[in-house]
């Protein structure tokens, strides 16, 4: 499956993933880092609130089944991957988020845009790591 990049569809999600990012730390002060809200909606710390993260979790979650319907191409598994490679490596990449304290999303978007010297390194790293893994794994290169 190959799905074309274009610009203005990249351009319109970077937008609102930054909005939604900013819309969370304007209105609840937090960070939209995605391990960070679903660990707090598993295991809230006392007084907690967990109303605003199943929200976040649930809109999340609403955003696939609306993509298939829209854009049904977007999906399909990998070639070659079996299932359950594609759940050890999802459940991996929770374990590293967990170890990094932080995730992508939470680095990459909010804490670079935060200018966080902790988030750049860690986006250094995850991402360095992702792209000799995905080279040497042959996840790359021309389809």
């Amino acid at each position: 499956m190959i799905v074309n990049f274009t610009p203005w569809s990249a351009l319109l999600g970077g937008a609102l993933i930054g909005l939604a990012a900013s819309l969370l730390l304007g209105t609840n002060g937090r960070v939209a880092g995605i391990s960070g809200i679903w660990s707090g909606l598993l295991w809230p710390e006392d007084g907690e609130e967990r109303g605003w993260r199943f929200a976040f979790v649930a809109g999340l979650a609403a955003g696939a089944p609306l993509l298939l319907q829209l854009r049904p191409e977007a999906f399909g598994d990998p070639p070659g991957r079996a299932t359950a490679v594609v759940l050890v490596g999802g459940l991996l990449v929770g374990f590293g988020a967990s170890m990094g304290t932080g995730c992508t999303s939470g680095h990459g978007v909010c804490g670079l845009s935060r200018l966080s010297p902790r988030s750049l390194v860690s986006v250094l790293v995850f991402m360095g790591v992702g792209f000799a893994l995905a080279s040497a794994l042959g996840f790359g290169g021309a389809a």
